[in-house]
């Protein structure tokens, strides 16, 4: 391609609203064009960049799973067998949702697990038709409430997603690590530093799930690892030992007063104790949605007064427990508004775990009594302090078991940097931030269950369908690559996915000899296969300089003044390396780079 016959355009400064290093070198280089919140255009650079990482996917999963196309529009029927229709219109509220002329509602595809499912029970009959494995590169919409980012969320996008079935939990177990080892060779592929993590699985569900996360600070993600390699987690899910605290300084059980102590630390300054000796405790409303109606349940949190509440946590052991209120889908999980639901005044900051039920209004959609749950660290605790239930007015050395039944034991804390791993006491948990680009699910039978989706087993016997399912966000990978590789130049592309590999700089366009030699490499490069992008513009040579590091490709041969001793320039973008090449040397130096790269 030459670059005066193509739409190649860069601007001088970076859009006003562009919030990271990559989606501001992108846009300044022409690469893509905000169109609405969460809606870019990809114009020709960002396309072939796009392409080419596809294809690297596609080359990592032929030998892994069998590509198809499953429509974007999806049944609403669907949704309702899988129990998910209400969780994404209304929990999550991320699904679009259209009404044909018929009345019928449809789903603007966020994900296809129902698709990838009906399509199964349809096509599998047997044991022996299985395992399956199938995947797709196709664009999904989510109405995500606050897109920002750039391409890191948005309103649509472009992923691979593939899903696999199989006749036993061992078969799917093999092939979630067969999947996530073909990820790992795409982020190394691409030269990227990257970490595989254990995660929540979110409203996909299923028995076990690790994200894939590129390392950078502009990552919305925590992970949390340890120096020894053998632990990494999503913030969001990771774990640690609780640091341990001294004895506890109180002996006896008493009712202290302390005015004015609403905060951890005011009460243990009043009450010459440490926070870990202090079981706080706290109030949350749980909305749960049941045919239709919203039902409100009251939460009750114990934990260690230096410890936070990690909600991801909390909301699985809340939504864990939906049967004791009736079922129903949990949508929304947040700190309580006390005056939606109390019939007396609460002492706020004095709470016990014993708070009574009979605080709670009598009304028809709210649940009488608090679902009490209690974090493993807090229920380890002796002789602590804690709330009197009275305003100015605190107990100590109090015990589970004596002064206050134990609730539902969970682990609700929320690990943190510096804490100690549970695998080994003596590594401390460290933290980076990380753009989450892939996710590997084990979800098992759940949605097989749901579906009444499954095969006849060897016995003769009808099973579930063990099904896993497996993500790479392809535009957010390659703003990703942007985040990590780019400079204060511009774009970094590794070349197995850059839109070019080599950019041909004509210093003069004047001089038939630069010209000539230009247009002589070209060829060959194109002749033997190499992606060539031709700069044949009549602009000043600091401006032609300036876009090729700006657009991030990989070498920048410059055919300039050197030539009259029969040699060019070489500069490899990420090393920023030059090199004098002799002319007749070119095309095996390019050649050799490109390979090695």
């Amino acid at each position: 391609m030459r670059v005066s016959q193509g739409l190649f355009v860069t601007w001088r400064e970076a859009p006003s609203d562009a919030e990271t290093r990559g989606i501001a070198a992108l846009s300044q280089a022409g690469f893509v064009r905000k169109l609405g919140s969460g809606l870019y255009a990809h114009l020709p650079m960002m396309q072939r960049v796009l392409l080419k990482l596809e294809a690297l996917i596609r080359e990592e999963l032929s030998d892994v799973a069998q590509e198809v196309s499953f429509p974007m529009l999806q049944p609403e029927a669907l949704w309702r067998e899988s129990g998910r229709w209400e969780i994404y219109t209304r929990a999550e509220g991320i699904m679009f949702t259209v009404t044909d002329r018929a009345g019928r509602e449809l789903a603007l595809a966020p994900t296809h697990e129902e698709v990838a499912v009906a399509v199964a029970r349809e096509v599998v009959r047997s044991y022996r038709d299985l395992p399956l494995s199938v995947y797709q590169i196709a664009r999904k919409f989510r109405d995500e409430l606050r897109p920002r980012f750039g391409l890191l969320r948005t309103r649509e996008f472009t992923m691979k997603d593939a899903y696999s079935f199989h006749a036993s939990p061992e078969d799917l177990a093999r092939q979630f690590e067969v999947m996530g080892a073909a990820y790992a060779r795409i982020l190394t592929r691409l030269g990227l530093e990257w970490r595989a993590v254990d995660a929540d699985g979110g409203n996909i569900g299923g028995d076990a799930s690790r994200e894939f996360m590129v390392l950078t600070g502009v990552g919305e993600d925590e992970v949390l690892y340890s120096a020894d390699g053998l632990y990494a987690a999503n913030a969001e899910q990771a774990v640690s030992r609780a640091a341990e605290v001294a004895p506890s300084p109180f002996t006896s059980f008493a009712r202290r007063h302390t005015p004015g102590t609403t905060t951890v630390s005011s009460a243990c300054a009043a009450l010459n104790c440490e926070a870990g000796h202090m079981i706080k405790n706290v109030l949350y409303d749980a909305t749960f949605l049941r045919e239709g109606q919203a039902y409100l349940v009251p939460i009750l949190v114990s934990v260690r007064g230096d410890h936070a509440v990690n909600p991801v946590k909390l909301w699985n052991a809340v939504s864990a427990r939906a049967e004791r209120f009736g079922g129903g889908t949990l949508i929304s999980l947040s700190l309580a508004q006390p005056e939606a639901w109390t019939a007396l005044a609460l002492p706020l900051g004095y709470i016990a775990p014993d708070l009574p039920d009979h605080v709670i209004a009598a009304r028809e959609v709210l649940h009488p009594a608090f679902l009490r749950l209690c974090d493993g660290a807090a229920a380890a605790a002796r002789d602590f302090t804690t709330g009197a239930n009275e305003t100015e007015w605190h107990v100590t050395g109090a015990n589970w078991g004596e002064q206050y039944a134990l609730p539902d034991v969970v682990e609700l804390r929320q690990a943190e940097a510096g804490d100690s791993c549970v695998h080994d006491s003596a590594q401390v948990l460290l933290s980076a931030r990380g753009i989450e680009v892939g996710h590997v699910f084990q979800l098992g039978t759940r949605y097989a269950e749901a579906m009444d989706a499954g095969f006849t087993a060897a016995d003769g016997s009808f099973q579930a369908f063990h099904m896993g399912c497996y993500g790479i966000g392809v535009t957010r990978l390659a703003q990703a690559v942007a985040e990590q590789l780019a400079d204060v130049q511009g774009l970094v592309w590794p070349t197995a996915i850059a839109p070019y590999q080599v950019l041909l700089t004509v210093v003069d366009m004047g001089d038939a000899r630069q010209v000539g030699a230009a247009e002589a490499l070209y060829a060959e490069l194109r002749a033997a296969g190499v992606d060539a992008l031709l700069d044949d513009r009549t602009e000043r040579p600091g401006v032609k300089f300036a876009d090729a590091d700006l657009t991030g490709i990989p070498y920048r041969v410059t055919l300039g003044r050197a030539l009259s001793s029969g040699e060019a320039e070489v500069k490899e973008r990420r090393t920023g390396e030059v090199s004098r090449v002799a002319v007749g040397e070119l095309m095996g130096f390019l050649r050799k780079a490109v390979a090695e790269r």
